[in-house]
């Protein structure tokens, strides 16, 4: 019998996660055979994910009544939602979590959209999710603006285990592991135990690619159309071995300290001309997570190569973005104005969910 496709990744080092939670697919026993067939390690939520399992189903309409008392707002009803299928989730998983030696089994929740350029508050409520799913292998997840750098750093100096989203821009993914760094690095200074804590960084990538290849057509380089998101996250992966070494790193590692793995996120490919498999294939390799959406796992199971790739045509990844800075396009500012509209682009569905469950609760 063939080996399954998406289990051979993992030979490789990599870990698959699931882009995708609902309340059906954890009680109908899919995402238990997606963990048993595909080797399928954990789950990601995100607002969008959420407002689609909310809004689509009548799962939730009694658990929706029982929370609107009048003294929780929408959105605490929501997250209280959004808390009993992460709990789920998180207890579907604890074996593998345990016999991965906390390496996997991991379910993100993420805090409030609308708190993404506050630091402060979103760390109030990343320690308040923290306490309230109470699972040790939920993580929280923090968007890696400028604000939630902080945030990051406090987060992890709690002990938390944090998922940092919407990361487009290499200069700000260094900025987010060396938080990272630095709230281990806290935590141990207070006097607690650092190896329990795990964390990793996603970074974006299709939508690199359908922001950055009108562009390149443009400029005469429409034959690097599809390459720019896989050169770039070639290029963080260079930035988390050398951040993730070294004498600082090291002293970390000798406490039992765990890398923040960087997550390649945003996988499938937007534009009907690649391969629906491109971007997963493009970078299997050691010590990384890839968060793949439930189209993308069965395309994959079907017909995807797993290979050792991420390491391979690492000198094509710098030219690549030579020739890009060198036509006079500004990576780093594209790169800004992907996370300024990832923040809007989850503004809008969990603007969107509470207006649901508030129009459920008058029912």
């Amino acid at each position: 019998m063939e080996t399954n496709k998406v289990k051979q990744i993992h030979s490789f080092g990599q870990s698959i996660w699931l882009d995708f939670i609902d309340r059906a697919f954890i009680g109908n026993g899919k995402l238990k055979a997606l963990i048993d067939d595909d080797g399928v390690r954990g789950v990601t939520s995100n607002p969008a994910i959420f407002e689609k399992a909310i809004s689509s189903s009548d799962m939730y309409d009694a658990d929706i009544a029982a929370l609107s008392d009048g003294k929780r707002t929408t959105e605490e009803v929501f997250f209280g939602l959004a808390i009993k299928d992460i709990q789920d989730a998180c207890d579907l998983f604890k074996d593998l979590y345990t016999e991965s030696e906390k390496g996997d089994g991991y379910v993100s929740l993420e805090v409030s959209p609308f708190l993404a350029l506050k630091g402060e508050e979103t760390f109030e409520q990343a320690k308040l999710l923290w306490k309230q799913v109470d699972r040790e292998n939920v993580m929280i997840k923090i968007p890696g603006t400028q604000p939630g750098l902080d945030a990051i750093r406090k987060s992890i100096a709690q002990g938390i285990n944090i998922n940092v989203t919407l990361l487009f821009g290499l200069p700000r993914y260094e900025e987010v592991a060396l938080a990272y760094i630095a709230g281990l690095e806290d935590h141990l200074a207070a006097g607690h135990e650092i190896a329990h804590i795990s964390s990793v960084a996603s970074f974006f990538l299709s939508r690199i690619d359908v922001l950055i290849d009108p562009i390149l057509e443009e400029k005469g380089l429409g034959e690097y159309k599809g390459e720019v998101a896989i050169a770039s996250a070639k290029k963080a992966y260079e930035i988390y071995k050398r951040v993730f070494s070294g004498e600082r790193w090291e002293k970390l590692a000798a406490k039992g300290a765990k890398p923040q793995r960087l997550l390649w996120a945003s996988t499938s490919s937007k534009n009907p001309a690649f391969k629906d498999t491109k971007y997963v294939e493009a970078l299997i390799g050691p010590d990384t997570v890839d968060t793949v959406p439930l189209e993308t796992i069965v395309a994959f199971r079907d017909h995807g190569i797993a290979a050792n790739t991420l390491e391979q045509d690492t000198d094509k990844a710098t030219e690549i973005l030579d020739k890009v800075k060198a036509a006079g396009i500004d990576i780093d500012a594209l790169t800004q104005q992907l996370e300024d509209e990832g923040i809007e682009k989850f503004n809008q569905p969990f603007e969107k969910l509470l207006q649901s469950i508030e129009a459920n609760k008058v029912k």
